[in-house]
Protein backbone atom coordinates (compact mmCIF):
# COMPACT_ATOMS: atom_id res chain seq x y z
CA UNK A 1 0.00 0.00 0.00
CA UNK A 2 1.34 3.16 -0.52
CA UNK A 3 1.95 5.96 2.31
CA UNK A 4 -0.02 8.38 0.21
CA UNK A 5 -3.26 6.80 0.61
CA UNK A 6 -5.17 8.76 2.97
CA UNK A 7 -7.78 7.34 6.05
CA UNK A 8 -11.48 7.73 6.45
CA UNK A 9 -12.70 9.32 8.74
CA UNK A 10 -15.79 6.94 9.64
CA UNK A 11 -18.09 9.46 11.77
CA UNK A 12 -18.50 13.07 12.07
CA UNK A 13 -20.71 16.62 12.13
CA UNK A 14 -20.08 19.09 9.49
CA UNK A 15 -22.96 20.79 9.83
CA UNK A 16 -22.71 21.28 13.41
CA UNK A 17 -19.77 24.03 12.60
CA UNK A 18 -21.79 26.43 11.96
CA UNK A 19 -21.30 28.94 9.19
CA UNK A 20 -17.26 27.23 9.10
CA UNK A 21 -18.54 23.96 7.69
CA UNK A 22 -17.46 24.61 4.10
CA UNK A 23 -14.02 25.75 5.06
CA UNK A 24 -13.80 22.31 7.66
CA UNK A 25 -14.42 20.47 4.24
CA UNK A 26 -11.93 22.01 2.02
CA UNK A 27 -9.28 21.23 4.78
CA UNK A 28 -10.53 17.75 5.72
CA UNK A 29 -10.00 17.13 1.89
CA UNK A 30 -6.05 17.50 2.80
CA UNK A 31 -5.82 15.39 5.01
CA UNK A 32 -8.58 12.10 4.25
CA UNK A 33 -10.18 10.42 1.39
CA UNK A 34 -13.76 10.61 2.75
CA UNK A 35 -15.84 12.06 5.64
CA UNK A 36 -19.05 9.98 7.07
CA UNK A 37 -21.38 12.43 8.22
CA UNK A 38 -23.96 11.25 10.69
CA UNK A 39 -26.60 13.77 9.90
CA UNK A 40 -28.61 13.45 13.13
CA UNK A 41 -31.69 15.14 14.29
CA UNK A 42 -30.55 17.09 17.69
CA UNK A 43 -32.24 20.40 18.67
CA UNK A 44 -31.98 23.22 16.30
CA UNK A 45 -29.88 20.94 13.56
CA UNK A 46 -32.91 19.64 11.70
CA UNK A 47 -31.62 16.73 9.39
CA UNK A 48 -33.61 18.60 6.41
CA UNK A 49 -31.41 21.55 6.89
CA UNK A 50 -28.07 19.72 7.32
CA UNK A 51 -28.81 17.52 4.08
CA UNK A 52 -29.21 20.77 1.86
CA UNK A 53 -25.90 22.03 3.37
CA UNK A 54 -23.88 19.06 2.94
CA UNK A 55 -25.33 17.81 -0.40
CA UNK A 56 -23.22 19.63 -2.61
CA UNK A 57 -20.42 17.52 -1.10
CA UNK A 58 -21.66 14.06 -1.16
CA UNK A 59 -19.14 11.81 -2.45
CA UNK A 60 -16.64 13.43 -0.38
CA UNK A 61 -19.24 13.36 2.18
CA UNK A 62 -21.11 10.15 2.89
CA UNK A 63 -24.56 10.79 4.52
CA UNK A 64 -25.84 8.99 7.34
CA UNK A 65 -29.47 9.63 8.88
CA UNK A 66 -30.76 9.61 12.62
CA UNK A 67 -31.98 10.91 15.23
CA UNK A 68 -29.90 11.70 18.78
CA UNK A 69 -30.78 10.33 22.39
CA UNK A 70 -30.60 13.44 23.42
CA UNK A 71 -33.39 14.53 21.14
CA UNK A 72 -35.16 11.20 21.94
CA UNK A 73 -35.61 12.00 25.43
CA UNK A 74 -38.21 14.06 24.65
CA UNK A 75 -40.05 11.63 23.18
CA UNK A 76 -41.59 13.94 20.40
CA UNK A 77 -43.09 11.39 18.15
CA UNK A 78 -44.47 13.83 15.79
CA UNK A 79 -40.69 14.73 15.34
CA UNK A 80 -39.86 11.14 15.04
CA UNK A 81 -42.38 10.38 12.19
CA UNK A 82 -41.29 13.53 10.32
CA UNK A 83 -37.35 12.68 10.12
CA UNK A 84 -38.95 8.97 9.66
CA UNK A 85 -40.78 10.20 6.44
CA UNK A 86 -37.55 12.34 5.73
CA UNK A 87 -34.95 9.26 5.99
CA UNK A 88 -37.20 6.54 4.04
CA UNK A 89 -37.56 9.46 1.06
CA UNK A 90 -33.39 9.45 1.09
CA UNK A 91 -33.22 5.98 1.87
CA UNK A 92 -31.01 5.20 -0.99
CA UNK A 93 -29.03 8.12 -0.80
CA UNK A 94 -27.61 7.25 2.83
CA UNK A 95 -25.43 3.90 3.65
CA UNK A 96 -26.89 3.56 7.65
CA UNK A 97 -29.17 4.76 9.93
CA UNK A 98 -27.77 6.93 12.70
CA UNK A 99 -26.43 8.43 14.96
CA UNK A 100 -29.42 7.54 17.25
CA UNK A 101 -29.64 5.10 20.43
CA UNK A 102 -29.20 5.59 24.12
CA UNK A 103 -27.47 8.28 26.67
CA UNK A 104 -28.32 7.77 30.02
CA UNK A 105 -25.94 10.22 31.60
CA UNK A 106 -28.33 13.14 29.43
CA UNK A 107 -31.22 11.13 30.48
CA UNK A 108 -31.57 11.22 34.04
CA UNK A 109 -35.77 10.60 34.54
CA UNK A 110 -36.88 6.96 34.48
CA UNK A 111 -39.46 8.84 31.68
CA UNK A 112 -36.83 10.29 29.24
CA UNK A 113 -34.71 6.86 29.14
CA UNK A 114 -38.06 4.94 28.76
CA UNK A 115 -38.25 7.23 25.54
CA UNK A 116 -34.85 6.83 24.44
CA UNK A 117 -35.41 3.61 24.18
CA UNK A 118 -38.90 3.39 22.19
CA UNK A 119 -37.27 5.96 19.74
CA UNK A 120 -33.87 4.07 19.97
CA UNK A 121 -36.10 0.46 18.69
CA UNK A 122 -38.18 2.54 16.54
CA UNK A 123 -34.97 3.14 14.46
CA UNK A 124 -33.54 0.10 14.70
CA UNK A 125 -36.76 -1.29 13.37
CA UNK A 126 -36.77 1.12 10.26
CA UNK A 127 -33.24 0.27 9.54
CA UNK A 128 -33.91 -3.66 9.21
CA UNK A 129 -36.93 -2.67 7.31
CA UNK A 130 -34.74 -0.28 4.62
CA UNK A 131 -32.09 -3.13 4.81
CA UNK A 132 -29.37 -0.53 6.35
CA UNK A 133 -26.55 -0.44 9.09
CA UNK A 134 -26.93 1.71 11.89
CA UNK A 135 -24.95 4.10 13.92
CA UNK A 136 -24.89 3.71 17.69
CA UNK A 137 -24.12 6.97 20.16
CA UNK A 138 -23.85 4.81 23.60
CA UNK A 139 -23.37 6.21 26.64
CA UNK A 140 -23.76 4.85 30.65
CA UNK A 141 -25.97 2.34 28.58
CA UNK A 142 -23.66 -0.11 26.27
CA UNK A 143 -24.85 -3.12 27.55
CA UNK A 144 -28.41 -2.24 27.47
CA UNK A 145 -27.84 -0.48 23.40
CA UNK A 146 -25.82 -3.74 22.43
CA UNK A 147 -28.72 -6.35 23.52
CA UNK A 148 -30.69 -3.90 21.37
CA UNK A 149 -29.01 -3.74 18.55
CA UNK A 150 -28.52 -7.98 19.17
CA UNK A 151 -32.18 -8.63 19.35
CA UNK A 152 -33.14 -6.19 16.14
CA UNK A 153 -30.45 -8.32 14.08
CA UNK A 154 -28.87 -5.32 12.67
CA UNK A 155 -25.20 -4.43 11.47
CA UNK A 156 -23.75 -1.84 14.25
CA UNK A 157 -21.29 0.58 15.02
CA UNK A 158 -21.08 1.82 18.03
CA UNK A 159 -19.37 5.31 17.69
CA UNK A 160 -16.98 6.76 20.25
CA UNK A 161 -17.01 3.62 22.54
CA UNK A 162 -15.71 4.35 26.12
CA UNK A 163 -16.72 1.28 27.94
CA UNK A 164 -13.65 -1.48 28.14
CA UNK A 165 -16.56 -3.53 30.42
CA UNK A 166 -18.43 -4.09 27.16
CA UNK A 167 -16.22 -4.00 24.01
CA UNK A 168 -16.20 -8.06 23.85
CA UNK A 169 -20.09 -8.03 23.56
CA UNK A 170 -20.05 -5.16 20.83
CA UNK A 171 -17.59 -5.76 18.79
CA UNK A 172 -19.30 -9.93 18.74
CA UNK A 173 -22.38 -7.75 17.31
CA UNK A 174 -20.62 -5.01 15.68
CA UNK A 175 -17.65 -2.43 15.20
CA UNK A 176 -16.52 -0.56 17.78
CA UNK A 177 -15.55 3.03 17.04
CA UNK A 178 -12.16 4.50 18.42
CA UNK A 179 -12.07 8.31 18.94
CA UNK A 180 -9.99 10.93 19.47
CA UNK A 181 -10.44 10.64 22.82
CA UNK A 182 -8.19 7.71 22.54
CA UNK A 183 -5.55 10.78 23.61
CA UNK A 184 -7.21 11.84 26.59
CA UNK A 185 -9.89 9.29 28.11
CA UNK A 186 -8.32 6.57 29.86
CA UNK A 187 -11.49 4.64 29.26
CA UNK A 188 -11.24 5.14 25.59
CA UNK A 189 -7.07 3.81 25.59
CA UNK A 190 -8.48 0.47 27.48
CA UNK A 191 -11.26 0.45 24.72
CA UNK A 192 -9.02 -0.37 22.23
CA UNK A 193 -6.59 -2.12 23.98
CA UNK A 194 -9.04 -4.68 24.41
CA UNK A 195 -10.64 -4.24 20.54
CA UNK A 196 -9.54 -6.26 17.59
CA UNK A 197 -8.17 -4.58 15.23
CA UNK A 198 -10.48 -6.12 12.43
CA UNK A 199 -13.43 -4.65 14.46
CA UNK A 200 -12.17 -1.06 15.09
CA UNK A 201 -13.01 2.23 13.27
CA UNK A 202 -11.73 5.38 13.39
CA UNK A 203 -13.15 8.48 13.85
CA UNK A 204 -13.26 11.95 15.31
CA UNK A 205 -16.84 13.05 16.58
CA UNK A 206 -16.17 16.39 15.08
CA UNK A 207 -16.53 18.61 15.70
CA UNK A 208 -16.27 17.70 19.42
CA UNK A 209 -13.86 15.33 21.13
CA UNK A 210 -10.89 17.39 20.08
CA UNK A 211 -7.09 16.00 21.18
CA UNK A 212 -5.84 19.52 20.75
CA UNK A 213 -7.28 22.07 23.85
CA UNK A 214 -9.31 24.98 22.96
CA UNK A 215 -9.90 24.16 19.45
CA UNK A 216 -12.56 22.69 17.40
CA UNK A 217 -11.95 18.71 16.58
CA UNK A 218 -11.34 18.09 13.01
CA UNK A 219 -11.38 15.17 10.37
CA UNK A 220 -7.88 15.58 9.89
CA UNK A 221 -7.27 14.37 13.42
CA UNK A 222 -8.10 11.15 12.63
CA UNK A 223 -4.25 10.74 12.79
CA UNK A 224 -4.19 10.88 16.31
CA UNK A 225 -6.10 7.67 16.16
CA UNK A 226 -3.76 6.03 13.93
CA UNK A 227 -0.57 6.89 15.72
CA UNK A 228 -2.42 5.81 19.12
CA UNK A 229 -3.44 2.57 17.37
CA UNK A 230 -0.26 1.92 15.71
CA UNK A 231 1.61 1.97 19.20
CA UNK A 232 -0.97 0.02 20.98
CA UNK A 233 -1.44 -2.11 18.22
CA UNK A 234 2.20 -2.48 16.89
CA UNK A 235 1.05 -2.44 13.38
CA UNK A 236 2.97 -0.62 10.54
CA UNK A 237 0.72 2.99 10.28
CA UNK A 238 0.04 1.81 6.31
CA UNK A 239 -1.32 -1.35 7.38
CA UNK A 240 -3.21 0.38 10.44
CA UNK A 241 -4.86 2.42 7.99
CA UNK A 242 -5.63 -0.01 4.95
CA UNK A 243 -7.22 -1.86 7.83
CA UNK A 244 -9.24 0.69 8.80
CA UNK A 245 -10.27 1.75 5.65
CA UNK A 246 -11.51 -1.86 4.72
CA UNK A 247 -13.62 -2.20 8.32
CA UNK A 248 -15.22 1.02 6.97
CA UNK A 249 -15.77 -0.02 3.58
CA UNK A 250 -17.26 -3.45 5.34
CA UNK A 251 -19.56 -1.61 7.57
CA UNK A 252 -20.92 1.02 4.98
CA UNK A 253 -20.78 -1.04 2.31
CA UNK A 254 -18.37 0.69 -0.10
CA UNK A 255 -15.02 0.53 -1.74
CA UNK A 256 -12.62 2.38 -0.51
Amino acid sequence: MSPDVKPVDSHAHFELYGKRFREEIERAKSCVSLVFDSITEYRKAHVWKSWEKLKPYFGFVVPTLGFHPNEAKRGNWERVRKVEEFLLEHSTEIVAVGEIGLDFHHAESEKERENQLEIFRHFLNLAVEIEKPVVVHAREAEDIAVREVERAGVPAYFHAFANPDCVKSAQEVGFVGISTGLAFIPEVVEVAKACDVERILAETDSPYMSPFRGTLNSPCNVSVVIENLVKLKEYEREEIVELLNSNAGEFYGLKI
